[in-house]
């Protein structure tokens, strides 16, 4: 008997559990076409509504790491690789790609632009002048191969099944799905030929998992797909209810993370996350055998200056400027109006709207509104204020960096709202909330 799509989407939509086999013909219907739209989104929906077991969200993400090219690796030291579900100043994998590339790690970072409020990597990295984010898959391998880590976009033909279901649930309120959401993400993951993998599960205000239970859910699916396709993954729950960076927009951004690996440190909640997961890679890969041991590893790949020479030499090799790193100002993009936004009262910062942070970014021109939009690198926030610091006339919320007086006047009201300040201080909500060895 021929096999049927609709009897697999019959299937699912009764809660009856799908045949890894029944998986594997449904997703290479996506890919090649023979699976109409209306089909991937009655299947969406049926998964959305009725959910999949462990079982079925391996089935679901190696079908689709089998969708396209795989990458094959033949190098003297683990290939790692880190993911976040995003925040608003995440510059996180800039400096961790070069500190574990110097502590004898590699690591092909494929990654992704900004999506809604949060910033993304490869937008950062587009700011840079002459570095090319897209390379041929054999360039990508020489320059892993040769620096240690390469941080690209998805250009390769990996996982395009991936590329076809997301596009139909997100016009079709499926995007929420944590089967769907997994399986998109280790799609990617898989088919970069990984031995680590880890996962950096935001929560907060200022991340898509608002809520400690839906961050649970989703880093317990990772963890569990991720191992269960070949995979050693970890994953840490860490706090997005205020930016992770002093800085929110590209070039911004991408000049606080030079001066991290130049030493220094202007948001120690940046460098503590950056730390977290570098150790979990170290210790996942068996590079070190406690988190003391790891962490002294990378403190000193940081101090030796070698963490800030790979980033160097990997910017070098993908076509930008061979001198950054000692003169960021004289390649980022600076915008034509700075301006503070001052507190209207002096007191301590109380809370912060993350997410609001994030779309004024967008707001200013350095996220995109629509997928053809173009970015404004240079616009965005810096010197941004933390909860439990003092604001007062002298130490403003932030710093505006604008096209226009007008724009910035606009940004500097968005700021005003989204703060909160107090008398006294709130206690912090520590950094990293959890960490998943394996599901729970």
């Amino acid at each position: 008997m021929a096999w049927l799509a609709q009897e697999t989407i019959r299937r699912k939509s009764a809660g009856l559990p799908l045949a890894a086999a029944d998986i594997q013909r449904f997703v290479v219907g996506i890919t090649d076409g023979s699976i109409s739209d209306a089909q991937v989104a009655a299947f969406a929906m049926a998964v959305l509504i009725r959910g999949m077991s462990i079982e079925e969200r391996v089935a679901l993400a190696m079908a689709m790491r089998d969708s396209g090219q795989m990458l094959q690796w033949d190098l003297p030291g683990p290939v790692v690789d880190k993911h976040s579900t995003g925040g608003v100043g995440d510059m996180v994998s800039l400096v961790l790609a070069p500190l574990l590339a110097a502590c004898g790690c590699y690591v092909p970072m494929i990654s992704g632009r900004g999506l809604g409020h949060t910033g993304g990597t490869l937008d950062k990295l587009d700011s840079i002048p002459g570095y090319v984010s897209q390379p041929d898959p054999a360039r990508l391998k020489q320059v892993v191969a040769e620096v240690g880590c390469a941080i690209i976009g998805q250009t390769l033909d990996l996982a395009p099944a991936d590329k076809r279901l997301y596009a139909i649930r997100d016009v079709t309120a499926t995007v929420e799905s944590v089967d769907l959401i997994t399986a998109s993400i280790l799609s990617k993951k898989l088919a970069a030929g990984l031995d680590v993998l880890v996962i950096d599960v935001k929560v907060g205000n200022g991340a898509f998992m608002a809520s400690a239970c839906q961050a649970k859910a989703l880093a317990d699916s990772i963890v569990a797909v991720a191992n269960g396709a070949g995979v050693r993954t970890r994953a840490l729950i860490t706090d997005m209810n205020q930016p992770l960076a002093r800085t929110a927009g590209n070039a911004l951004e991408v000049e606080e993370a030079i001066a991290l690996l130049r030493g220094d440190v202007r948001s120690p909640r940046l460098w503590a996350v950056t730390l977290a997961l570098a150790e979990q890679v170290l210790l996942t890969a068996g590079l070190a055998q406690s988190v003391e041991q790891a962490r002294n590893t990378l403190l000193h790949a940081w101090s030796s200056g070698e963490a800030m020479r790979r980033f160097a030499r990997m910017v070098s090799a993908l076509g930008g400027p061979s001198d950054l790193i000692e003169r960021p100002q004289a390649y980022l993009a600076a915008a034509p109006v700075v301006m503070p936004v001052h507190a209207p009262v002096a007191g301590i910062v109380s809370a912060v709207d993350t997410r609001a942070i994030g779309m004024a970014v967008v707001t200013l021109g350095g996220g995109r509104r629509q997928p053809q939009d173009s970015i404004d690198s240079a616009v965005g926030f810096s010197q941004l204020a933390f909860p439990g610091e003092q604001v007062d006339g002298q130490h403003p919320l932030a710093w505006v960096h604008a096209a226009t007086v007008e724009h910035a006047e606009q940004a500097a009201q968005t700021i005003l709202c989204a703060y909160q300040v107090a008398e006294h201080a709130n206690p912090v909500a520590p950094l990293v909330l959890q960490l998943l060895l394996e599901a729970s």
